[in-house]
């Protein structure tokens, strides 16, 4: 399985999935005019891969910013992989937000709610990047 690779624009975010290692990254901002386009094929990616996973699959989220439409998206990528965690497949979930960032914080929270993934929420601080 070919591995998926985005780089980033400044209106959608850099998506690096590696197939043999499990490690996915979803890093930037996403506001893409059109979020079916940009979307889809990171969805047909995942769920060729859901054939036949990594021994461990790891999902890195740091997003400065998104919009609504591509935030059901990003409930549907975690949807997928909630899929395959239940399925007894190792699955973790970070997500990373900006400390002066309280929205993107309570997203996260809100998503471990949503899903039945771990999610770790882990804080940064920009200026220090």
């Amino acid at each position: 399985m070919e591995d998926l690779y985005f780089e980033a624009t400044n209106k959608t975010p850099k998506v690096s999935f590696c197939a043999s290692d499990g490690k996915l990254a979803i890093i930037g901002r996403s506001i893409p005019e059109n979020s079916y386009k940009f979307y889809e094929p990171i969805l047909q990616w995942l769920d060729e891969y859901m054939d036949n996973p990594a021994k461990e699959t790891e999902l890195t989220f740091k997003l400065d910013y998104f919009n609504t439409s591509s935030s059901m998206y990003i409930l549907g990528i975690l949807k997928k992989l909630e899929f395959l965690y239940e399925k007894g497949h190792p699955v973790q979930v970070k997500w990373y937000y900006d400390i002066e960032d309280e929205d993107m914080m309570q997203t996260g929270e809100d998503l471990k709610q949503i899903v039945k993934l771990p999610i770790e929420i882990l804080e940064i601080d920009q200026k220090e990047v």
